[in-house]
């Protein structure tokens, strides 16, 4: 579980409702006009813009950023040196039995069992690259672009509020409470855009580029192994893409015994 996004959903959720709680009753902020426009409004420019298919994926992305933890770069780091070793003592044709969910990962092995070529290798990876951030790009932009459409139907939504407030000037004891009602769907839009859309959409950014990240140093991993095949030599490459202070130092006897 990702405890971060949790705590900080959760957090900003009492902060604001304690807020509202503190300063009158929590029914004055329920408007089931207002929400219908800036939820319903959102969704609807969101699917014009997306495709379904595109929509539910990325929905299906956010969800994921909730359940899984974070990758330690440091241990794929470690995969990449004990393939090394392996490559070493059996020869490049033992990884051809390596068992691992990560696909990246299998592809790369594969292909160096197979013999391919290091242009071949380096081309194909490269392309798996490419296409994730190209994927996990468009996610992204879904809740990007509803951070964006947010504000905006709750600015439509006020603007008609105000429209039916105007109706009303007869009446001046009711243009308080019908004010208040139009500003709400200002305060939806601005809530879900500020709490919701633009900062889960900052969160799969970070874990496209963790992600990003361990297949760089798979790549780099099997390039290591198919120009030097040294566990030392390839460490050195790879422990680069890690900073100095969330590195792990493994001395020679550790490498070997990876």
């Amino acid at each position: 579980m990702d405890l971060a996004t949790i705590f900080g959903v959760i957090a900003g959720l009492v902060l604001i409702i304690g807020a509202m709680f503190l300063g009158g009753q929590l029914d004055l902020f329920l408007n089931v006009p207002g929400l219908m426009i800036v939820f319903g409004g959102t969704l609807a420019a969101t699917l014009i813009t997306f495709p379904l298919s595109v929509v539910i994926s990325s929905f299906t992305s956010a969800w994921q950023v909730f359940k899984s933890a974070r990758r330690d770069p440091n241990q794929v780091v470690k995969t990449m040196i004990r393939l090394t070793n392996i490559s070493r003592q059996q020869g490049l044709l033992a990884l051809a039995n390596i068992k691992t969910p990560n696909q990246f990962l299998h592809k790369a092995a594969q292909l160096i069992a197979d013999g391919a070529d290091e242009e071949l290798i380096r081309n194909t990876l490269r392309i798996e690259i490419e296409a994730l951030k190209a994927r996990h790009a468009v996610g992204q932009d879904v809740f990007r672009k509803m951070g964006t459409y947010a504000p905006a139907f709750g600015m439509l939504g006020t603007l008609i509020g105000l429209v039916q407030m105007l109706q009303r000037l007869a009446d001046p004891s009711s243009l308080g409470p019908a004010m208040a009602v139009a500003l709400l769907t200002t305060f939806y839009g601005s809530f879900s855009s500020s709490l919701f859309f633009l900062p889960i959409a900052g969160k799969l950014k970070a874990r496209s580029d963790e992600e990003v990240l361990s297949l760089e140093i798979i790549f780099e991993g099997a390039i290591g192994i198919l120009e030097n095949n040294n566990p030392l030599i390839v460490y050195e490459k790879l422990s680069s893409f890690i900073a100095p202070h969330k590195r792990v130092i493994l001395t020679h006897q550790a490498l070997r015994k990876l």
